[in-house]
């Protein structure tokens, strides 16, 4: 007698449904259904496959989705709910209320068992419409390596599990802090502004005739975000989110009511031989009123000076009371290498697409600027996260 072997893999497990769906069957069976095909057509099936995962299964009104990161799995949820958030308010709106676990599960031909499954679902079960909950699992793999804050909603006794269970629940863009559904009338309501100053920074345009330098100015505005967002007052916009208006023209007022940010940050990078231009501007969301703009030149080399001029006066602009501790802790350098910081960015740009030819060409642009500057710390990370994607 043989036994099957089974298959066995750690994993990141996304759950979803449709909050009220027998409800809003009984009401409007055709348009329900014209809604959910419309979602998952235009919003959720994109989302997935743009941060490769993978549909197991579906019901109804749900599915189950398997990702090999948990970044992706919760980057991908948070986008998914941004979205539908924007739909609220529009004949036969729904809501999904979207659980996140990781854990080791079954693989059993084109289905998946076991403990880590059945978490994911029955956190998706105490999810609120419109929110992205993860199990404490889940949060503690994903904790400090997105820009998403976190609300702790303590342990909860899920159904048919043996132990109670910490959730979290992913404060994302464009929902209130209690990730519920608006009424009709509310829905009409732009999305409150955090209590302290938030900004969104748009991606800059790149003006040096060159579209093989749209990832340094993709680059330079990550950067930009992450350095804004290590000061604790500011609520600083996902990249992911603020990039999903690239190459667009924009409303400054409708992105700040789509994001919910009191301010814009917006500008062009010119790169041209060794000199680089910096134009920013930034934008007062509700009144469309500029606050500081101006231009910043530079030899290349001063890259970083460059960047960091930017932030101080952004951060300046806004916050004026922001200590000069803090604005000096961001300035640390993290490498004097142009050219390595150059091939950093090139890297970044490749390993987004999550294709294996991509990914290898990320990995050998990042040991291409180990060998320019053994000592920079954020590539060996970044290489190291490679790696494990590959």
């Amino acid at each position: 007698m043989v036994t099957e072997r089974v298959e066995r893999r750690l994993a990141a497990i996304l759950a979803v449904d449709v909050a009220g769906y027998s409800r809003l069957m009984g009401s409007d069976e055709l348009g329900t259904l014209a809604a959910l095909k419309a979602a998952r057509r235009d919003i959720v099936d994109p989302a997935i496959a743009a941060h490769s995962g993978r549909i197991i299964k579906t019901t109804g009104d749900g599915m189950l989705v398997v990702f090999a990161s948990v970044v992706d799995a919760v980057t991908c949820a948070t986008v998914v709910q941004s979205q539908m958030a924007q739909l609220k308010g529009v004949p036969q709106s729904i809501a999904f209320r979207i659980g996140i676990n990781v854990g080791d599960i079954i693989i059993e031909s084109d289905d998946i068992f076991g403990d880590g499954v059945n978490i994911a679902a029955r956190v998706e079960n105490e999810c609120e419409p419109g929110g992205v909950w993860l199990s404490d699992d889940a949060y503690r793999q994903v904790r400090g390596k997105t820009i998403f804050a976190f609300d702790d909603l303590g342990e909860r006794s899920l159904k048919n599990i043996d132990r109670p269970v910490r959730i979290y629940s992913v404060r994302s863009v464009g929902l209130s802090p209690a990730m519920r559904v608006a009424s009709p009338s509310e829905s009409k309501k732009p999305p409150l502004p955090p209590d302290r100053p938030s900004i969104a920074v748009l991606p800059f345009s790149n003006m040096s005739g060159d579209p093989e330098q749209e990832y340094f100015a993709d680059g330079m505005v990550e950067d930009i975000i992450t350095a804004l967002s290590h000061f604790k007052s500011l609520f600083v916009i996902a990249r992911n989110s603020s990039f999903t208006y690239k190459g667009r023209a924009v409303d400054i007022k409708q992105v700040g009511r789509e994001l919910g940010v009191r301010y814009v940050l917006e500008g062009s990078v010119r790169k041209a031989g060794g000199r680089m231009r910096i134009t920013g501007q930034l934008i007062e969301a509700v009144t469309g009123a500029h606050l500081w703009a101006d231009k910043i030149d530079g030899a290349l080399e001063d890259i970083f000076d460059l960047q960091d001029e930017v932030t101080t006066r952004v951060v300046g602009a806004i916050e004026p009371s922001i200590t000069r501790a803090e604005i000096t802790r961001v300035h640390v350098k993290s490498t004097f290498s142009v050219d390595a910081y150059d091939l950093y960015l090139k890297a970044l740009a490749a390993h987004y697409s999550q294709t294996r030819s991509d990914i290898d060409r990320a990995r050998q642009l990042l040991e291409e600027a180990l060998r320019l500057d053994a000592s920079y710390a954020w590539i060996k990370a970044f290489a190291a996260y490679i790696l494990c994607i590959r």
